[in-house]
């Protein structure tokens, strides 16, 4: 390879899985191993900006591949990402089953390895990986350039003092800013303002993120910023 293609192999067998890792890397691939579908979430979750490609098995632990190909097609920054299927369901109905909830490509198993690899070269000669300007903790995607916030997979309809602070804190991880620090990085209207409004903005946010407004900590004698028990250990 040319460049460096991060593949997301998830596979609960174990001998199977090792083989198409080391393969997979012998021929210059980076490969992300999950052996169930929760930990395959979690890798989706932590490290959305870094999957190039997507290996499914569609009959394992936890999320099916099935439930992992939805969670793929509905991230804003995986959504056009090569999806393929790798299992040992064979029947036509199944095959139609997984095109229908978005893969690109269907492979029956036993397969061999060399065929698994020209799947995925095939699909990325249709698509070039083009993530620039996101930035993604949990299940939040924020486009830096778009100026779009995602939650869930769902659009979030956000003031542009609340994307500001939002986008402050997603650049800027492991910080903790206090109430004037805020202020200083938003827009010049605001800084006049008084600066327990950014409470208000806070509390705006953490509603419209949903579930997923935990992100948002309150630290108290400090200020706000991401909750460093949600981030991944390598932020």
């Amino acid at each position: 390879m040319n460049e460096e293609i991060n593949v997301l192999v998830v596979e609960d067998e174990d001998e199977p899985a090792d083989m198409l890792k080391n393969y997979l890397e012998v021929h210059g691939y980076q490969v992300m191993l999950a052996k169930d579908g929760d930990e395959a979430a979690n890798v989706i979750n932590t490290s959305a900006n870094s999957i190039d490609v997507a290996v499914l098995d569609i009959m394992v632990p936890g999320e099916d591949g099935l439930a992992l190909c939805r969670r793929i097609r509905r991230h804003p920054v995986l959504s056009q990402i090569p999806v393929i299927f790798l299992t040992a369901k064979d029947k036509e109905q199944d095959e139609i089953e997984g095109l229908g909830v978005g893969a690109d490509s269907y492979i029956p198993k036993p397969v061999s390895l060399n065929l698994v690899k020209a799947h995925i070269e095939s699909q990325l000669r249709r698509y070039k990986p083009n993530r620039d300007g996101w930035l993604t903790f949990g299940e939040v995607s924020l486009s830096t350039e778009a100026m779009e916030v995602y939650s869930a997979g769902n659009r979030v309809e956000l003031t542009n003092t609340e994307y500001q602070i939002l986008k402050l804190f997603f650049q800027n991880p492991r910080l903790v800013y206090t109430r004037q620090q805020i202020l200083e990085h938003i827009s010049p209207e605001e800084k006049f303002i008084f600066d327990r409004t950014i409470d208000v903005h806070i509390k705006n946010l953490r509603i419209k993120l949903g579930d997923e407004g935990e992100l948002i900590k309150t630290y108290r004698g400090m200020g706000y910023g991401l909750n460093k028990d949600l981030l991944s250990p390598q932020i």
